[in-house]
């Protein structure tokens, strides 16, 4: 049985505490800590923690909180336990995302990066060393963009950003997690292109992305959904497939 330490309480660490605890025979909850306690309603007593320094060991952490949170506490998890930030920004930061891989070495861990909204990044990460251009297109309505201005709410589509997906994380870093995740896996964040454009008009999320290979070889991916928040409605489903595949026990046949 795996145990799960999960790290917020929102739509998305609430949620993944109900798929948890909805299969005791498979998984266990190791704790739960939200940054107001009043939220974690029928959460046990003996599962609440409060200071994430003293958090104990786990097969598996999930952060569902903010991208703080991987900063000030990352290392230290991932000196006890398996580690899967989905606020996957933070990883924006080259010094402590070294910082996290040494310690994930340094104690036999991993840091698990989940795919996200990202469809193909198993392809996108075996070519990584054979792209030459990757641009990855984000189009919200204002509402689901954070932060928004006023005038950009009120006026019509606009491109808010256009630049190194490095750059678009420290600006937009609730909305862009995506974009870090195919960045990482391809040619990295500071040649990787993200783009954010605000459509009023606009009734789903739509991701756009586009990989040029050095042998002329063109990649094309595009995916629309519904909102939920700053997500898109697949956001919770592929927490749990990410969440499987980080416990799954070996298999007698596997794809790989």
């Amino acid at each position: 049985m795996a145990r799960v330490g999960i790290i917020g309480f929102g739509f998305v660490g609430s949620g993944l505490y109900r798929w948890l605890a909805g299969q005791p025979d498979r998984y266990q909850v190791a704790f739960v800590h939200a940054r107001d306690p009043d939220r974690l309603g029928d959460v046990p007593a003996e599962l609440r923690l409060t200071d994430l320094s003293t958090a104990p060991p786990a097969d598996l952490v999930v952060e569902a909180a903010h991208p703080a949170i991987t900063a000030q506490f990352g290392a230290s998890l991932l000196s006890r336990s398996d580690y899967m930030p989905l606020s996957v920004s933070a990883l924006a930061d080259d010094e402590l995302r070294a910082r996290l891989l040494a310690v994930a070495s340094a104690y036999g861990h991993r840091l698990l990066i989940p795919h996200g909204a990202m469809v193909g990044v198993d392809s996108l990460f075996e070519w990584r060393r054979q792209w030459l251009d990757v641009t990855i297109t984000f189009r919200k309505p204002p509402a689901s963009i954070e932060p928004v201005a006023g005038a950009v709410a009120a006026g019509g589509e606009q491109i808010l950003f256009d630049g190194p997906v490095r750059e678009i994380a420290r600006r937009f870093p609730r909305n862009v997690n995506a974009m870090v995740t195919c960045a990482l896996a391809t040619v990295g964040l500071d040649r990787c292109r993200g783009r954010m454009i605000s459509d009023p008009a606009a009734t789903q999320l739509m991701l756009q992305l586009e990989a040029i290979g050095t042998d002329g070889s063109r990649l094309f991916i595009e995916r629309q959904q519904p909102a939920a928040g700053v997500s898109g409605s697949e956001m919770f489903a592929s927490l749990c497939r990410s969440v499987e595949l980080a416990l799954r026990p070996k298999q007698a046949m596997e794809f790989v």
